[in-house]
């Protein structure tokens, strides 16, 4: 039994506001603020900022790890490893790790997958902080949904997401990407797939699966050949996820009509939404809604899609994910707060409080008794960035610095 830990001295960023009052946690729980310390442990944190750790709903930032460039794979135990230490290192107690099982072979193979959920869960004891899985999967590939049923049955119930990225590298070039139709509409536009144009497209898909550009155009073709069945497998799996209780989530959207199919299955996140009036109509039937933390921090998104901040302001964004970058989240945060986009408290929410309860995880997310102590103590000086100094997950040290480092 871990001996009881004290933080004073901090500002806490609380559901309500930010106030200065001391945490107190034992066995992995928060179990009070400002209470007696009776024999605990006391930690300093005068002039530092204590706050819920991040929930990171969606980051893929881990295919660095494992593929640094193209062809070039690296051992998929120090991938995660080291994934891990960066995770703990940015704020991140708890991290949705979006694994897309995919038709491709090479990095986003089902065999690849498999590999690391094996891994994954191998590991477990050996990581700093939570490692569970976001199922991206690739609706065309079939071959994934033993794979997708088995992890559902795991210790860490994984979320569920519907990619279609079949459907929309195949969309025709006179068509905007942010306005392409329901992916299931019987007279959906595709290009020539037998085109030049086509080829050169698909040439880094080609470079990511470690195949020569030919053949995956050829394996696009015979892919698409399948169209008919995909709605009984998409059918399939979210029977299973709602069997399980796990998070579904639908990518990309384009089409009110698109969100309204992945709701009815029992999808109620709205993951990167395209455009705005399927954002608006996500929010009118109270779906959460993601936008990238990246897409804060270039000032927009880079392929046109509507802008994180905006969205935060205009209520149609409640959840921050790392996407690509996991240094992001935090840095959106102190962005959001410094152009005057809402109170600290409430811009919090967006990565920690709000993706915890999108993805059915009501342990942890706020500084309350009887949650979980998945904690991040901050050095931000007044117009600087943000420093994580220390991480606690589940009471224990993730990651610490200086005299952090030796709590």
């Amino acid at each position: 039994m871990m001996q009881a830990i004290e933080i004073e001295g901090a500002e806490v960023i609380l559901p309500g506001g930010i106030e200065r009052v001391s945490v107190r946690i034992e066995g992995g729980q928060i179990t009070g603020l400002d209470v007696a310390r009776e024999g605990a442990r006391v930690i300093d944190a005068t002039g530092c900022l204590l706050a819920p750790a991040l929930v990171d709903i969606h980051g893929d930032a881990f295919e660095r790890q494992l593929m640094p460039r193209p062809g070039v794979f690296f051992p998929v135990e120090t991938a995660l490893l080291e994934t891990d230490r960066q995770l703990a290192g940015n704020g991140i107690a708890t991290a949705f790790h979006a694994l897309t099982l995919s038709w491709e072979p090479g990095l986003r193979s089902v065999a690849h997958g498999r590999q690391i959920t094996e891994a994954l869960a191998a590991l477990a004891p050996r990581f700093a902080v939570e490692n569970r899985v976001q199922l991206r999967w690739e609706t065309f590939c079939f071959e994934a949904i033993p794979l997708i049923e088995q992890m559902l049955a795991g210790p860490l119930t994984p979320s569920v997401a519907f990619n279609d990225h079949t459907t929309m590298g195949l969309l025709s070039p006179e068509v905007p990407l942010q306005e392409r139709p329901f992916d299931q509409v019987p007279d959906y536009p595709i290009t020539d797939m037998h085109s030049a144009a086509f080829a050169k497209k698909m040439e880094k898909r080609a470079a990511r699966a470690d195949i020569p550009v030919a053949e995956f155009v050829a394996l696009m073709r015979d892919t698409w050949a399948k169209r008919d069945e995909v709605p009984a497998a998409i059918a399939r799996v979210a029977e299973a996820a709602r069997a399980a209780g796990a998070s579904m989530l639908s990518h990309d959207d384009t089409q009110v009509e698109t969100r309204a199919y992945y709701r009815d299955l029992g999808s109620r996140v709205s993951e990167f939404p395209m455009n705005l009036r399927t954002a608006e109509a996500a929010r009118a039937a109270g779906d959460h809604i993601i936008f990238g933390a990246p897409n804060v921090l270039r000032g927009g998104s880079h392929i046109g899609s509507p802008g994180a901040a905006e969205m935060v302001s205009a209520g149609l964004c409640d959840i921050l994910a790392s996407d690509y970058y996991y240094p992001a989240m935090l840095a959106a945060v102190a962005r959001l707060h410094a152009e005057g986009r809402g109170a600290l408290q409430d811009l919090w929410k967006l990565v920690s409080t709000n993706p915890a309860r999108a993805s059915n995880l009501p342990d942890r997310g706020e500084i309350a008794p009887g949650q979980r102590a998945d904690l991040v103590l901050l050095d931000w000086p007044e117009g600087a960035a943000p420093q994580v100094l220390m991480t606690l997950s589940a009471g224990r040290v993730a990651h610490g610095v200086g005299r952090f480092g030796a709590v």
